[in-house]
């Protein structure tokens, strides 16, 4: 099975290398889920938002 890559429907720029994503919109969102930036990006693979890393922003060491 191959992967298809979505575009992003929002970008979010955090300053954490861990962030967590629940899509937002309250009960219409999805299972809040843990994500870890490991090369400046991440994207949510339930609801496509993109968290980019802030130039010179921590790495979530307290997680």
């Amino acid at each position: 099975m191959t992967a298809i890559a979505t575009a992003p429907t929002e970008t979010i720029h955090v300053d954490d290398a861990v962030v967590a994503c629940d899509g937002g919109d309250g009960a219409l969102g999805h299972p809040r889920v843990w994500l870890r930036i490991v090369d400046h990006q991440v994207q949510c693979p339930y609801c496509s938002r993109m968290y980019v890393l802030n130039e010179g922003a921590g790495h979530g060491g307290g997680h």
